[in-house]
């Protein structure tokens, strides 16, 4: 086997996931499992196809990842002292009550009430399929039937995750996945120092563990003693003696959000006092963009590095907030604003040393709210979720539901190296915070829970400024999303599945 050089990403051993989105498959399906035998487990694992991230032309039409919670690790009989070496935020889980308490999982949303992932019903793994529409069942089939050992005597199917093509707009009726950071797999930027300029460019180590990150530096995974066990694994770049169990995995965030579409339409619709015009205008600013993904502000001349070429990117990401300070066109409160602020390290682009001290005393920029955020670069996340449940347009949605009206909403799924400084903080910083960019009595229009918080006795109101006049408030704002399950994975590099299920062969 060769290796390459410890700085070179080895696109075999990283699963596909990481690399791609999976476009053309427009079938998916999510099987959470337990396992009930672990030595058929082992097996299964050991030889399940899983795909690389090696770019392929023509590109293949199924791809198969695999996911672990710790309680999963536990399972399959990997060591408490491994266990041990992933992150907090990891093996405490996503039902623990900080974790819960932080990301908005209460009353409704608490687990207590989850489909799945909750207190008595963790699962595992992850067992993803996705592929073209005309080989999905036989797909799915061949691998529940016929991989390497009995499917059936290993697991324990709790649920399947089944999800729909809504052709790239999600439940709510706008254009989805639009905005995503560029990985620098070359690893070609130099991610320390201050960074003045905006960029969709992020560092490997931000997703993928083992690498630097927009610190400089490599996040903290579990490193293992060389031995007959760990002897396909990786040396690890900061620490050559030891063997790198994270290298070339993720954490996965999996949340399965139910949208209540029509509940959000008759809400829009009645503030508009039944105004079509009026209603889209309302529901484009709770959301920061159009239903079509445009941006509601304007697309800048200078390119964004990471942006581009495809004019569809240009048109609806080339663009950042630096030119509406007052949030005159672009609400502060708006899901995209909140969900990526599109600011820097140092707010203004001060240029010379003394604008850079006016900038740090907090004077001079014309944005004063963008000093009470933290730089984006350090809090990106990498989408990879798919849609759930039929369509429901905006104007059949006024209508009262049926009483069969099947269940819509997102199977939220990102990557990312670190939980707490990204989906984490994103959760509860920006999205539940009644704080954010200096507002107050509002969380998320579209993910808040709209309970009461400490200091904060209301989070049910969305703020529409406006220049030159008196803000628009909107109040009573009903919960649009409620958390229907959840769980935090590993998503390992294939060294580290081969590993974790108990061989060393490579």
């Amino acid at each position: 086997m060769v290796i390459p050089a410890m700085n070179e990403v080895d696109y075999t051993d990283v699963q596909g996931l990481l690399r791609f989105g999976y476009k053309r498959m427009t079938r998916a399906s999510y099987a959470l499992l337990r396992v009930k035998n672990v030595a058929a487990a082992r097996a299964w694992l050991r030889t399940a196809p899983v795909t690389n991230a090696v770019a392929l032309n023509p590109p293949p039409s199924t791809a198969l990842h695999v996911a672990l919670t710790a309680p999963g690790l536990r399972a399959l009989g990997v060591d408490e002292s491994v266990i041990a070496g992933f992150s907090h935020e990891f093996r405490a889980g996503m039902t623990q009550e900080r974790h819960a308490r932080g990301l908005g999982d209460v009353a409704s949303n608490a687990p207590e009430y989850w489909h799945w992932g909750g207190p008595a019903n963790e699962a595992h793994l992850v067992v993803m399929f996705f592929a073209e529409p005309d080989y999905f069942e036989a797909f799915v089939q061949g691998i529940t039937d016929s991989t390497g050992g009995s499917w059936g005597e290993a697991f324990t199917e709790p649920h399947w995750l089944e999800t729909e093509n809504l052709d790239g707009v999600e439940p709510f009726g706008f254009s989805d996945g639009s905005s995503q950071p560029r990985i620098d797999w070359e690893q070609q930027r130099q991610p320390t120092g201050i960074q003045l300029d905006y960029s969709n460019v992020t560092a490997l180590g931000e997703f993928l563990l083992g690498y630097r990150n927009e610190y400089g530096k490599i996040t903290d995974r579990p490193l293992l003693d060389p031995g007959a066990a760990s002897a396909d694994l990786l040396p690890a770049l900061d620490a050559p003696e030891k063997k790198d169990l994270g290298r070339n995995g993720s954490y996965l965030v999996m949340r399965q959000l139910e949208q209540d579409v029509r509940t959000f339409w008759q809400f829009i619709n009645q503030q508009a006092s039944g105004n079509e015009a009026g209603a889209q205008k309302l529901a484009a600013a709770m959301v920061g963009r159009t239903r079509e993904g445009d941006p509601l502000v304007p697309i800048q001349d200078q390119p964004i590095p990471g942006i581009g070429p495809d004019p569809e990117q240009i048109r609806q990401n080339q663009f950042t907030f630096d030119h509406d300070p007052a949030g005159a066109r672009c609400p502060f409160g708006a899901h995209v604003r909140r969900a990526n602020p599109r600011n820097t390290d140092i707010p203004g682009r001060p240029t010379s040393l003394l604008k850079k001290l006016i900038t740090m005393l907090g004077f001079g920029p014309k944005g004063f709210r963008d000093d009470l955020m933290s730089s984006v670069r350090f809090h990106r996340i990498l989408r990879r979720g798919r849609e759930y449940g039929c369509e429901l347009k905006p104007e059949h949605a006024l209508a009262p539901a049926p009483p069969d009206d099947p269940k819509r909403g997102l199977h939220f799924i990102c990557l990312n190296a670190n939980i707490s400084r990204q989906f984490e903080f994103m959760q509860n910083a920006w999205m539940a915070s009644s704080k954010f960019s200096g507002l107050t009595g509002e969380s998320d229009p579209l993910l808040g829970n709209r309970q009461a918080i400490p200091g904060c006795p209301a989070t049910s109101h969305f703020t529409v400024q406006q220049d030159g006049a008196l803000r628009h408030r909107v109040t009573g704002l009903p919960q649009f999303v409620t958390v229907r399950g959840g769980a935090y994975f590993f998503l390992p590099s294939l060294r580290a599945l081969r590993y974790i299920a108990g061989t060393g062969d490579a």
